[in-house]
């Protein structure tokens, strides 16, 4: 029988959870912006004219639109990956424990 590590498991659960974030971000493109990893640069001359960059970094860039779809459109564009960017989450903002 084989043995699980902390490792593996921390590898299954990132997975997974990479898998269900990107799954959500094309079936309900809810999210207000977009995150990309690894943009080449033939994303970047493709992108959509209604898209913003709003953010990135060396490995990442964080795209919004006013428009739907966003998500379809950055795959079509070249994106490989795309989750969900901007989200608050459960929290309720700071502000709000004063």
């Amino acid at each position: 029988m084989r043995r699980w590590n902390i490792f593996s498991i921390i590898n299954v659960i990132a997975c997974a959870w990479l898998a269900l974030s990107a799954s959500v971000m094309w079936a309900t493109d809810a999210a207000p912006g977009a995150l990309v990893f690894f943009p080449t640069t033939a994303l970047m001359s493709n992108l959509p004219p209604d898209t913003a960059v709003t953010g990135g970094s060396a490995i990442s860039v964080t795209l919004s639109s006013t428009k739907p779809h966003l998500t379809r459109k950055l795959y079509a564009a070249g994106a490989w990956l795309v989750l969900p960017a901007g989200l608050t989450g459960c929290l309720k903002p700071p502000s709000a424990f004063r």
